[in-house]
């Protein structure tokens, strides 16, 4: 539920709050004072694409911000959450949702959702669970035959859900079967050609039997090996440092004789220098085995571990070669063996996966038949119940149709499915596009709604002008029918008529200044006299007329008896 809107530098509004609330709020106001803004506006909030056009003359940006009331747990709070955003504490079970966005008038647009930024698309996906917005958009949007389906499968309830879920089901079953048979099939002779590279690339790679990193081991190893001389010379001077055939001026010797010449007199500073010399000592000991071991190394090397070690390099760069690096190559020794298994087993497997695709394509037949079964009786039953709304809304010789044929297959279902009108007796049946004007075209949509919302109620509905091309009783009856889907849903309608407007418990009126300048419009809440003037207005032109404010109060007193 909307609780709160926020416009500003929106059109010709200059500043605006529209508190909303629940049941049914009217917007009304003289024509070019801005009240298709509100929608516009709340559009923005629901993710519509920005146009810098709908910034006000003079002004660098708008903005839009809306306070909703939402569930604590489910969808909206999911998203909500997953943008990054909160929910204000509101009551038990409920939380306040702040949603803003802002258009330059370069066409820049930012938004938040829960007081976090957030692209344009999460706003988007909140309007599926927020708000149906009904305007001539969405009436021309009734006319095609995907939104006629899903107003039946909303109609029709859990039923029609679960089964058009078990039939998208199978459809995504027997459609992955289907691709991946007739990729195997399409492609014989690329997978036997692969199947015969990949047997030759194990075949190497086993005889080779390449370790992890021993590419990288044997290169440090083999130039090691090129500069063996280079290196005896730098480790045999180290090491005669440390180990002197005379003994008398290698490390060692010297430290030992540091350490016994301390030793000799007593005193503690003079000890603690002694033993650490000792420690200098045994370090210089493990160093020059060290030296000792490496030089023992380099002298068991020699020419023939270097062309080892080289020819061994070869058979190594050679896989590489094949597959880009040692690493790769591994990789395909450790997956090969499946892939391989795979690829020879193609004959078997078609044979599978036909079985298969036939059983899935048995039990997509079935799912189909009963999804078709489903929306037939739904059907019925919404055209009969639509037809008796039609009546009440001065339509009292409509009668609709919803029909369910035979279509092509889709991830839907089978069906197409056709709202008709025949909107006199003895008249066929015709595609709502081409048998209602648009007069009755509104009123066809409203009675939809009001249907469809006793079985699928939608937290919030708006309509832009649903009562245009009507008038007098039927104008009437369509304030009575948005008054009783109210009592189930928020509704928002913008309208021009008075007798609508009576129905609201909630009246707002855009109201237009104009300085000889500018003109800006704002928004205010009308009670009593002011709302009386306002209905006058609606219904004369005038707001003082005698006559006018007589006939409000009557529109009025209809909303109290219903």
């Amino acid at each position: 539920m909307i609780e709160e809107l926020r416009l500003r530098d929106l059109g010709v509004i200059a500043e605006a709050v529209l508190p909303i609330g629940p049941g049914f709020t009217a917007i009304t106001g003289e024509t070019g004072a801005g009240k298709t803004m509100v929608v516009t506006g709340l559009g923005l909030l629901l993710g519509a694409r920005a146009d810098s056009g709908a910034v006000r003359a003079g002004a660098a940006q708008a903005s839009v911000a809306g306070v909703w009331i939402v569930p604590t747990a489910g969808s909206v709070a999911d998203t909500v959450a997953d943008a990054g955003g909160e929910l204000e504490p509101y009551d038990d079970g409920r939380g306040e949702l702040y949603v803003s966005r802002t258009l330059t008038a370069e066409g820049r647009s930012r938004a938040s959702v829960g007081g976090r930024a957030a692209p344009a698309g999460v706003l988007a996906d909140l309007a599926d669970d927020l708000v149906v917005v009904h305007g001539q958009s969405e009436q021309l949007r009734l006319r095609s035959a995907a939104a006629q389906r899903e107003a039946l499968d909303r109609f029709g309830g859990t039923s029609i859900v679960e089964a058009r879920d078990a039939y998208t089901a199978a459809w995504e079953r027997w459609r992955a079967l289907s691709g991946e048979l007739d990729e195997i099939t399409g492609n014989q002779d690329r997978r036997r050609a692969e199947a015969d590279d990949l047997r030759a690339a194990l075949v190497l790679i086993e005889a080779t039997d390449p370790q992890p990193g021993e590419d990288d081991a044997l290169a440090e190893r083999a130039e090691r090996l090129a500069n063996a001389e280079e290196l005896r010379q730098a480790a045999s001077l180290a090491h005669a440092a440390f180990s002197d055939e005379d003994g008398d001026t290698d490390i060692s010797a010297l430290l030992a004789t540091a350490r016994r010449a301390l030793e000799r007199v007593h005193d503690s500073e003079l000890t603690a220098i002694a033993e650490s010399i000792a420690d200098l000592g045994y370090r210089a000991a493990d160093v020059a085995g060290q030296l000792s071991g490496y030089l023992a190394d380099l002298d068991e090397s020699g020419p023939h571990e270097l062309a080892a070690v080289e020819e061994r390099r070869a058979a190594l760069a050679t896989l590489v070669r094949a597959h880009g690096s040692l690493d790769a190559a591994l990789e395909v020794w450790n997956t090969g063996s499946a892939r391989l298994a795979e690829l020879d087993d193609d004959t078997d497997r078609v044979e599978r996966l036909a079985a298969e695709r036939d059983a899935a394509r048995g039990d997509l037949d079935a799912a189909a038949q009963t999804l078709s079964a489903l929306r037939t009786e739904a059907a019925g039953r919404l055209g009969a119940a639509v037809t008796e709304e039609l009546h009440a809304l001065a339509m009292p010789d409509a009668r609709l149709v919803v029909a369910v044929i035979e279509g092509a297959e889709s991830a839907f279902g089978r069906d197409d499915v056709a709202i008709l009108l025949a909107p006199h007796p003895g008249a066929e049946p015709r595609a709502v596009a081409k048998g209602a004007s648009g007069g009755e075209l509104s009123r066809v949509m409203l009675a939809i709604e009001v249907v469809i919302a006793g079985t699928d109620p939608v937290p919030t509905f708006v309509f832009d002008e649903v009562d245009a091309g009507i008038g007098g009783a039927a104008a009437i009856e369509v304030g009575r029918r948005l008054a009783r889907l109210a009592l189930t849903s928020q509704v928002i309608a913008v309208t021009h008529l008075a007798q609508v407007a009576a129905f609201a418990n909630n009246h707002l009126s855009v109201v237009k200044a104009n300085d000889g300048r500018v003109t800006a419009s704002s928004v205010r809440r009308l009670h009593g006299t002011d709302r009386e003037a306002e209905m006058a207005r609606l219904l004369s032109g005038l707001t003082d007329s005698g006559a006018a404010l007589e006939h409000a109060r009557e529109l009025l007193a209809l909303r109290l008896i219903g």
